[in-house]
C-alpha cells in the first residue's frame, strides 16, 4: 500500500504545550498534517497552544506523560490501548520522558500491529542511557548538521542510515524581506521607547538567563557607547520567576549608566526585529538551531553571532560576515563598529524554510510507512 495515497494518524507526544521551539514545531507538523489530509493527534499535559493546535484540525488528548514521577507510568497501558483503538500510524516522540513512556507502550504491540516510532532530537542532550532514547527511533530526526553531528558523536552505535537531517525552518511569508511595521505601530514604539529614537539600535532576544550572552550583550554596548558610537542595546525576553541574574543585570546598567532597555516579553517580535539595525547572538553554550538568528536574517536585518552550533550554521550560508569567535566580545565589537559605519546587505530569501521542514518530515512519516508494507 502506498501510504501517500492513503491518510495517516499521526500522534505526537511532548510534555507540554505552553511555548518554546518543540511546541512550535509539533504545532507547524500538526498544521501541514491536516492541510495534507491526514489526521494528527497531539498527547501532551496541555497549556496555552492547545487552543491554536486544535483551532487548525488536530486532536489534543491531555495525558501528562511528560512529568517527572513514578506515577507517570501509569500512562503506559493507556497510551498502548489508545495507540490500538485510534489506529495510529506513526507515533512522533519530541521530548526524552515521554519518548520512554511511548517505547514503552509501543513494546507491548506485536510489531505488524505496532505504529512507527521516529523520535526527533531537538538539543545538546546530557550524554546519558536516559538521554540514549531519543537514538532509538525507527528515524532519528536530527534539526541541524551539529546535531547529527552530535548524535554521531556521542552515540556511534546508532546506524548512520536511521538518522535523517530535517533543518528546522521559518515561514517567510511571516517574516517577510523588507518588512515594515505599520505608521501607527511605528508611532506607538517611538512614543514606549522615546530613548531609541535616532539611534542604531542593537537587539538581543530571548529568555533571560545566564547561557544567553547578556553580560556579553552589556560589554558590547558598554564598549561601543565607550567609542562615542550613537548606538541604544535592547534587551527582549524575560524570566520565568523572579531572577536575581536579571536584577543585577538591570542593576549593572543602572549603575553604569549604560544605554540599554529591557522591553520584557513581546509578542510583535517581527515589528521589533523590523525597527533594529542590528540582532546578536551571544550565547555561551551551542544552541541547536538558532530561530532568532534566522528569523531577522529573513528579515533582512544583519545579525552578529557566535560561530558555534545552528547559530554558526545559519551564519555560514545565510549570512557569513555575521560570524564571530565565541565569546570573542572585542571582536563582536568591531564588526559591530563596521556595520555601523557602513550598514551590509543581507542577500533574500534562505534555505531553512518552514514549508521544506514540513515537507520532508511527512515524506519521512510516508516513507517508513511504506517500508514497513
Amino acid at each position: 500500500m502506498d501510504f501517500k495515497s492513503v491518510a495517516l494518524t499521526v500522534a505526537q507526544v511532548l510534555p507540554a504545550l505552553d511555548e518554546g521551539g518543540v511546541e512550535r514545531g509539533t504545532l507547524e507538523i500538526a498544521e501541514h498534517l491536516v492541510k495534507a489530509g491526514h489526521r494528527s493527534i497531539v498527547v501532551s499535559a496541555g497549556g496555552r497552544m492547545v487552543h491554536d493546535l486544535v483551532a487548525t484540525g488536530s486532536e489534543h488528548i491531555n495525558y501528562a506523560i511528560g512529568k517527572k514521577s513514578p506515577f507517570t507510568l501509569r500512562w503506559v497501558t493507556k497510551l498502548r490501548k489508545f495507540f490500538q483503538q485510534q489506529n495510529v500510524d506513526v507515533v512522533h516522540a519530541r521530548s526524552r520522558l515521554p519518548a520512554w513512556i511511548t517505547w514503552l507502550a509501543l513494546r507491548g504491540i506485536p510489531f505488524e500491529n505496532r505504529p512507527v516510532w521516529i523520535t526527533t532530537v531537538h538539543g545538546f542532550y546530557s550524554v546519558n542511557p536516559y538521554s540514549a532514547i531519543m537514538t532509538r527511533g525507527e528515524r532519528v530526526i536530527a534539526v541541524s548538521k551539529v546535531i547529527r553531528d552530535y548524535i554521531r558523536q556521542n552515540y556511534p552505535k546508532v546506524d548512520e542510515q536511521r538518522i535523517s537531517l530535517i533543518h528546522r525552518g521559518i515561514d517567510p511569508e511571516r517574516f517577510p524581506y523588507g518588512f515594515t511595521p505599520t505608521r501607527q505601530w511605528q508611532v506607538d514604539w517611538s512614543q514606549l521607547y522615546p530613548e531609541l529614537n535616532g539611534k542604531f539600535v542593537i537587539l538581543i532576544a530571548g529568555r533571560l538567563s545566564r547561557i544567553k550572552g547578556h553580560e556579553d550583550f552589556l560589554y558590547l554596548i558598554a564598549n561601543l557607547a565607550r567609542l562615542g558610537l550613537p548606538v541604544h542595546g535592547l534587551v527582549v525576553g524575560n524570566h520565568k520567576r523572579k531572577s536575581d541574574y536579571v536584577a543585577a543585570l538591570k542593576r549593572t546598567v543602572r549603575d553604569r549608566e549604560l544605554p540599554i532597555t529591557f522591553c520584557g516579553f513581546r509578542s510583535d517580535i517581527k515589528e521589533v526585529y523590523a525597527m533594529s539595525n542590528l540582532v546578536v547572538s551571544l550565547t555561551t553554550k551551542p544552541e541547536s538551531f538558532g530561530r532568532s538568528v534566522l528569523e531577522p536574517l529573513s528579515l533582512g536585518i544583519p545579525v552578529i553571532g557566535y560561530d558555534q552550533g545552528g547559530v554558526g550554521e545559519i551564519l555560514e550560508r545565510v549570512f557569513p560576515k555575521g560570524r564571530v569567535a565565541t565569546g570573542d566580545v572585542a571582536a563582536v565589537t568591531q564588526r559591530a563598529g563596521e556595520f555601523i559605519a557602513s550598514p551590509p546587505t543581507v542577500a533574500r530569501g534562505n534555505p531553512f524554510s518552514l514549508r521544506r521542514m514540513q515537507e520532508q518530515t511527512l515524506a519521512l512519516y510516508e516513507m517508513i510507512c511504506n517500508e514497513r508494507q
